[in-house]
């Protein structure tokens, strides 16, 4: 069995919101506060897209603001995202009228500690 990568929560968490302020000002059409928390309760690990930001936005413009947050996030936390060498992709998903930008689930196990 492979060992577990573990990795801290709040230094994630921070990671996220960095990822969603870098995001924003490459993309100011996704004008969105940094996140207070994360979901892990879907195929892809991610954020709630607000209703008012994604209404007037296409499905590439989604695209590349996923992608722009996993690119910020795999430089902090390459150990969870490039350890396959493939390029590193956002994820987006649309469950229940929430849609969810993020990052897809790692092959790996790891542990997320406070």
């Amino acid at each position: 069995m492979a060992k577990a990568t573990t990795i801290s929560l709040a230094k994630f968490t921070a990671s996220v919101q960095a990822a969603v302020k870098s995001a924003v000002a490459k993309h100011p059409k996704f004008k969105m506060e940094a996140p207070n928390s994360i979901s892990v309760s879907y195929l892809i690990r991610g954020i709630a897209a607000p209703e008012s930001v994604v209404a007037n936005a296409t499905v590439a413009e989604v695209q590349k603001f996923a992608d722009e947050l996993a690119s910020n996030l795999a430089q902090e936390h390459p150990q969870l995202l490039t350890s396959s060498g493939a390029a590193v992709r956002g994820a987006v998903i649309s469950v229940g009228g929430h849609l969810i930008l993020g990052i897809p689930p790692v092959t790996e196990v790891f542990d997320l500690e406070q």
